[in-house]
């Protein structure tokens, strides 16, 4: 049994969190608990197999994590993705793209989609992208008399493009981590003069996929739109622009609210892409430009400010506490030997690396269920990761499957976290039920990106190779 004991550490987590204690505390409380039994089980002259010597080495990674230059894009990106919400200008982009795409069947779906892709760009956070869009878009939608099924599952779907739409703080954590267990498994393979992945390579690995689910999207909706035009008629643009309650051109609606967001993500993103900026400093200009254009938009006020400075406090201290207490449970996990365990296990597994891969893939999804992207990112894939990629796995392949994968998990009825946002926004007349089917064929389209990554690896690797 006490060799199985990283195994029973990692249930017990998934438990205390499935009871809704705080992710942080869970963390390092099942940890320390644990590092006490393995103490006390060698006091009292039981073999754990537990290495206390780990433990010694959590102040330095406590200093790596602060001193962590990739991980200040956090905060940045995530002020950002405030500013933009809360000075309404993500509110003026979609007015513009529905008065551009309203009067064609689906048109309104279109534009949720569209706003959806640029602001998921600029948050990343799955949470706000789709309370957001559902309080923006949602009335509007059910208004025009579409289906409630298509609407939120429009909404849902492209709430959940955070997970893969460069600059992402998913990515941006995910790729902190998957460069750290690139180098740990050339380590283990004997190469010394390990290469490395940066964010920047995963960025550009998530543009191609990211852009095809976008598209795919847009398909789907345009050919249900056609096949039954009942369930996202046109919209009359006169009608629209006295409903959004603008009285200019479309011309200047457009210039006004579609071009400057644009330009400040292609100006964001193509720094980084181009090799202009690293990821923390093209966030730092993200925050500046987001700054900058909720002050010529005059609505930026001291209490914005406060409320989005409040905001992204909240969230980066939730990161770094997170990460923090992932650390801890990584020492611990390592000391009773769980790294040899999981590898021996992934080493005799049916099927090899692929049978390793679906594995790690099925309980990715599963956990995807009851913790967050962040949790995963910090306490699974430090654990598989440096293994998997012993195996001969490309990182950014593996760092883009992940990230859909959870993607499609934070979609997946009756646990999907997106789908718990927007039922928290959606009026009463919307059931839970058109929710859930509305979102189904969004996860088709999903797994069958999933599917097409795995046939054609090449979808995340051509990009980054180019440069």
């Amino acid at each position: 049994m006490l060799e199985f004991m990283p195994l029973v550490l990692f249930a017990v987590i998934c438990t205390v969190l499935m009871f809704g204690y705080p992710v942080a505390l869970s963390l390092a409380g099942t940890a320390l608990t644990f590092a006490g039994m393995g103490f006390g089980l060698e006091a009292m002259g039981i073999d754990a197999n537990f290495d206390a010597g780990y433990l010694s080495a959590f102040p330095n990674r406590l200093y790596g994590i602060m001193t962590n230059q990739t991980l200040l894009a956090v905060p940045l990106f995530v002020l950002m993705g405030v500013l933009l919400e809360k000075s309404k200008v993500a509110e003026t982009l979609l007015d513009a793209m529905a008065l551009l795409f309203g009067s064609l069947r689906g048109g309104l779906g279109i534009s949720v989609t569209l706003v959806g892709m640029l602001l998921a760009a600029s948050t990343g956070i799955v949470g706000a992208t789709v309370v957001t869009m559902g309080l923006m878009s949602l009335p509007t939608m059910l208004k025009r008399h579409y289906s409630p099924s298509l609407a939120t599952g429009t909404i849902c779907a492209t709430g959940t493009l955070g997970q893969i739409i460069p600059p992402s703080i998913a990515l941006v954590l995910l790729g902190d981590v998957l460069s750290s267990a690139y180098q740990q498994a050339q380590l283990s393979m004997g190469i010394f003069s390990p290469k490395t992945v940066s964010v920047g390579d995963l960025f550009m690995g998530a543009l191609v996929p990211g852009l095809v689910l976008v598209v795919l999207y847009i398909v789907y909706i345009a050919i249900t739109a056609w096949l039954r035009p009942s369930t996202a008629p046109a919209a009359d643009r006169q009608e629209l622009m006295a409903e959004l309650g603008h009285q200019s051109g479309l011309g200047w609606l457009l210039l006004k609210g579609l071009v400057p967001p644009i330009v400040l993500i292609i100006v964001v993103l193509g720094s980084i892409l181009g090799g202009f900026a690293t990821p923390t400093e093209a966030s730092a200009v993200g925050a500046f430009g987001a700054l900058t254009l909720a002050l010529a938009y005059r609505r930026l006020d001291l209490a914005t400010l406060k409320d989005a400075l409040h905001s992204t406090a909240n969230v980066t201290t939730m990161v770094f506490l997170i990460l923090i207490g992932a650390a801890l449970f990584s020492l611990v996990f390592r000391a009773y030997g769980g790294e040899e365990l999981v590898t021996h296990l992934f080493e005799n597994m049916p099927g090899g690396v692929v049978g390793a891969t679906l594995v790690v893939m099925l309980v990715i999804f599963l956990l995807g269920f009851i913790l967050d992207f962040i949790e995963i990112t910090f306490v699974v894939v430090p654990i598989v990761g440096p293994i998997l990629l012993a195996m001969g796995l490309d990182p950014i392949w593996l760092g883009i499957m992940i990230a859909i994968n959870l993607q499609t998990s934070f979609l997946t009825p009756p646990f999907g976290f997106a789908l718990f946002y927007l039922r928290g926004v959606a009026p009463d007349s919307v059931a839970t039920s058109s929710i859930y089917r509305g979102v189904i064929p969004f996860i088709l389209i999903q797994l069958g990106m999933l599917l097409a990554l795995a046939l054609f690896p090449e979808l995340a690797t051509w990009l980054p190779d180019q440069f």
